[in-house]
């Protein structure tokens, strides 16, 4: 197979950059409709034991999952002019690799069941690692197809894997209603998508043999599995400290705090980076283009998400009893914490799209490692202080570490710290500002929470683009903004007069 069978059709990459964005966009609103939907209808067939048993697997899976890819879905799609032969070689490691961690699943399993003193565990432990086999056979496959930009075949693969997955959990209730009913979904969820993966490639493996060069790969991977475990490491500890340190009720609030808050955030940045990373990758050799294509989506993605950030932290202790219930409002404090390290995370997160469309993986996993240090470092701060504490900490290193990041990537590349700070700097000021304009407007608000919500939220909207009005590069950020609303249609002309 010629090594351009790997690569995208020629064609626009503008427009199947932007294509890939909507339908990855739809895809995942029907994705998270279906978890919203599987969450209320599951709930009302199974137990709280039921869920409880899958919750307790739960992190065991977790850690488990940052080595089932070992980084070689973004190697091959990163990489220019890859060879069938390497994609072989990679195919059969993703697959031992997977092998390997479904047989440490099967031995762990009675010990993470008597650590729990739950017997259910172990049979469900040694189960998921069919999960993992079946997303091993798949991964490489997957990895062609992203790297083809073959958004909309992935988007229906994935909608078609979110819906069936609940369609099966639902129908095995009626068969058993117990905890194997969450389990099957999830295994369909799997399977499903690497037999389409496999339908939809036209790629098939052969016999593994030695590759010359494939080791540049396999760091290439490492350095991504380096950041993910970092990563892993950073984000749950606070968790543990909060538990281990002040109960259950503190970290019960300071967990729907942070998932209110931050999740939405993920589910913007997340999916984006589907096409984004294979996009960057093909114009890694154009630095001209390569940072065109950055930095017309990155202030896209400041304008859609920072003045909703900005809302939401100023209404803090509105939105969080109106949304979770009274019980919650303590929450809201922890919420206005967390919301200042939320101004930054959309401008952030997408950092890793540039690692790793730059073959920059050890700088990424390096990186990762800082992020890990600085924020165990900020918990351990705040913890004397609570779960607030905690929160501010947090925050406060999220500053502290952005111009760092910036500097770090602007090193070596296309894209330099000035080009983002330009380009940045009209959103992040305005969603400040937006939060301020807000927190001292807010005694002036109707009294009626919805509709004091609705007016914040378009003060912050209208703020923030007064502001990013006066830069340059904020004028320009909108106008490419107006260019994605639908053309409007020409008025019909007057018919002359009789």
């Amino acid at each position: 197979m010629q090594a351009n069978a790997f690569d995208p059709p020629e064609g626009s990459l503008r427009r199947s950059v932007g294509r890939g964005a909507i339908v990855t966009a739809l895809a995942q609103s029907v994705r998270v409709a279906t978890q919203i939907v599987s969450v209320i209808v599951l709930s009302r067939l199974l137990s709280p034991q039921d869920f409880g048993v899958v919750a307790m697997c739960a992190p065991v899976l977790a850690f488990i999952a940052l080595f089932q890819d070992f980084g070689l879905t973004q190697a091959t799609i990163q990489k220019s002019g890859i060879r069938h032969e390497e994609v072989n070689y990679l195919f059969w490691i993703n697959v031992a690799v997977s092998a390997l961690l479904a047989c440490v699943l099967a031995g762990a399993a009675p010990l993470v069941a008597a650590f729990y003193g739950e017997p259910r565990v172990a049979g469900l432990v040694a189960a998921l690692g069919l999960q993992i086999i079946a997303y091993g056979l798949g991964a490489q496959h997957l990895a062609l197809l992203t790297r083809r930009m073959q958004f909309v075949r992935l988007a229906v693969i994935d909608v078609a894997s979110a819906v069936a997955g609940l369609a099966v959990s639902i129908a095995w209730t009626f068969i058993d209603r117990s905890y194997w009913a969450l389990f099957a979904g999830t295994l369909t969820g799997a399977v499903l998508p690497t037999l389409c993966f496999w339908a939809s490639s036209r790629w098939r493996p052969s016999l593994p043999r030695k590759v010359d060069g494939i080791s540049a790969l396999i760091n290439f991977g490492a350095g991504i599995t380096g950041f993910n475990f970092a990563n892993f490491f950073a984000r749950n500890l606070d968790n543990v400290l909060i538990g281990k340190y002040w109960g259950e009720g503190q970290l019960g609030l300071y967990d729907r705090a942070y998932k209110l808050l931050l999740f939405p955030l993920s589910q913007i940045t997340n999916p984006l980076s589907k096409v984004m990373v294979p996009a960057l990758s093909r114009l890694k050799d154009e630095p001209d283009r390569y940072r065109s294509a950055y930095l017309r989506v990155m202030p896209l993605i400041l304008l859609v998400a920072l003045p909703g950030v900005a809302f939401a932290t100023a209404m803090s202790d509105v939105l969080i009893p109106f949304a979770l219930g009274e019980q919650w409002r303590q929450s809201s404090d922890i919420f206005l914490a967390l919301g200042f390290a939320g101004l930054l995370q959309p401008l952030n997160n997408p950092a890793g799209w540039l690692f790793v469309s730059q073959g920059r993986s050890g700088d990424f996993m390096r990186w990762g490692i800082i992020t890990a240090l600085t924020s165990v470092l900020a918990f351990i701060i705040g913890l004397p202080y609570g779960a607030l504490g905690v929160a501010i900490a947090y925050a406060a290193s999220e500053y502290l570490r952005t111009p760092f990041l910036w500097l770090y990537i602007g090193k070596t590349g296309p894209l330099r710290a000035s080009h983002v700070l330009r380009a940045a700097t009209p959103f992040v000021l305005g969603a400040h500002l937006a939060l301020a304009a807000i927190w001292f407007a807010k005694p002036l608000l109707p009294e009626q929470h919805i509709v004091a919500m609705a007016s914040a939220a378009v003060l912050s909207y209208a703020v923030t683009i007064v502001i990013a009005l006066a830069f340059a590069s904020g004028r320009e950020a909108l106008r490419e903004a107006l260019k994605l609303l639908p053309a409007r249609v020409p008025a019909a002309a007057p018919s002359e007069a009789k």
